[in-house]
């Protein structure tokens, strides 16, 4: 009769065991593919940033035939502004 107790509480604790550790399992590999997931979004993340970095850097004026104003008197430039530059114009013409 003891030994039947003694099995009953080998497998109790095998059963025990082998339960916990695919628990603890699945908790290592949710928390495995979280960190994956945030390393992934930092990457988007940091190209997300690189890109905008560049896209202004590729899209701000360089040195362009301004006038003192900051108007573009250039007419081939493509940000030129007839209206701006007229009133500039007619700004420095009432001085």
């Amino acid at each position: 009769m003891a030994a039947s107790g003694a099995n009953v509480l080998r497998y109790t604790a095998l059963g025990s065991g082998v339960f916990y550790g695919l628990f603890h399992q699945r908790t290592l590999n949710a928390h495995a593919e979280q960190q994956e997931l945030q390393r992934k979004y930092q990457a988007e993340e940091s190209l997300i940033a690189k890109a905008k970095a560049e896209y202004a850097k590729k899209t701000t004026p360089q040195e362009r035939k301004t006038t003192g104003g900051g108007v573009t008197s250039d007419p081939d430039d493509p940000k030129f502004d007839l209206e701006a530059y007229l009133t500039m114009n007619m700004a420095d013409g009432a001085k």
